[in-house]
């Protein structure tokens, strides 16, 4: 089994998550490889940006999931093990990468987006993410 170390970012804007419909008709969040001698930080970082044309601040780690499958041109199985960081959007703008097999996405209101995200694992990330990024916000806003 080939192992794959990747990072993600859970990007809030207000009371809204980032999430993309990709080609397989699935609701994701956006994530990637870590290349090389890359950190996860900047691999999350680097995919929102690519993935979502966001720019966005991580804020703290969200926490980890994997999930495997069969990588039919490898003919093998594989486990994506995801490091995930719950990241503040600097403005709503975002450009959706087509050249990257995304057909759509954007912000999404949170009961809206839970009800979209394909996986109850990425569902799960989102809502523990979204109790924890209100209580930092209330914390920045205080300061």
């Amino acid at each position: 089994m080939i192992v794959r170390n990747c990072a993600g970012g859970v990007v809030f804007y207000a009371n809204q998550v980032f999430i993309l419909l990709n080609e397989k008709g699935e609701w994701v969040l956006p994530k990637g490889k870590i290349r090389d001698d890359e950190l996860a930080a900047d691999t999350a970082s680097y995919r929102v940006e690519i993935e979502a044309g966001v720019n966005a601040e991580i804020l703290s780690t969200a926490g980890e999931t994997c999930y495997e499958f069969f990588s039919v041109s490898r003919q093998q199985p594989v486990c994506n093990q995801i490091v995930w960081y719950i990241m503040n959007a600097l403005s709503k703008k975002f450009q959706i990468n087509e050249v990257e097999g995304f057909l759509d996405g954007g912000f999404f209101p949170i009961d809206e987006a839970l009800n979209k995200i394909s996986y109850s694992q990425d569902r799960s990330l989102v809502s523990l993410s979204y109790r924890k990024y209100k209580e930092m916000m209330k914390e920045k806003i205080a300061i």
